[in-house]
């Protein structure tokens, strides 16, 4: 398996799209890194990858089982496709992404969460406002970045 050492190196952005699909290609990062023991402070089937497992219908356990086989992405791809519990089209996943690309926190508990991280990282900067823009930005100054 070709797995990312999440050690030195954090996962791809949620950003990244996999069949068009926001989150997957960070979530697949994370669950390979898992299964290698490289995960370092990332988390797979976090509350962020619970989203898309929700939207398309797939078990977090059974997906981590076709990572465990060396799947690549395509790989996993096709079997999310003929696995997914709730097939979507390709405009629902463009409203879907497109959504998370830019969902901000919703409940108190969030923004609260949100707002003690963006002090941790980049307290100065006033153009963060989606949970993509604070994963990126955390991203980058957890490995060495300047915010």
């Amino acid at each position: 398996m070709n797995a990312p050492d999440l050690t030195k190196r954090p996962p791809r952005s949620m950003r990244a799209r996999l069949g068009g699909y926001i989150i997957l290609p960070r979530m697949l990062d994370k669950g390979r890194a898992t299964i290698a023991g490289l995960n370092g402070e990332y988390h797979y089937n976090c509350p962020l990858d619970a989203h898309f497992l929700t939207f398309i219908g797939i078990d977090a356990d059974a997906l981590r089982e076709q990572l465990a086989l060396g799947k690549g992405d395509g790989e996993i791809l096709n079997w999310i496709s003929e696995h997914a519990k709730h097939p979507r089209t390709p405009w629902e996943i463009l409203q879907w992404s497109a959504y998370h690309e830019n969902r901000a926190p919703g409940s108190i508990e969030q923004r609260e969460f949100y707002h003690q991280m963006q002090k941790d990282v980049a307290p100065q900067r006033e153009d963060v406002a989606s949970w993509a823009d604070l994963l990126d930005l955390d991203d980058y100054v957890s490995f060495g970045g300047k915010a």
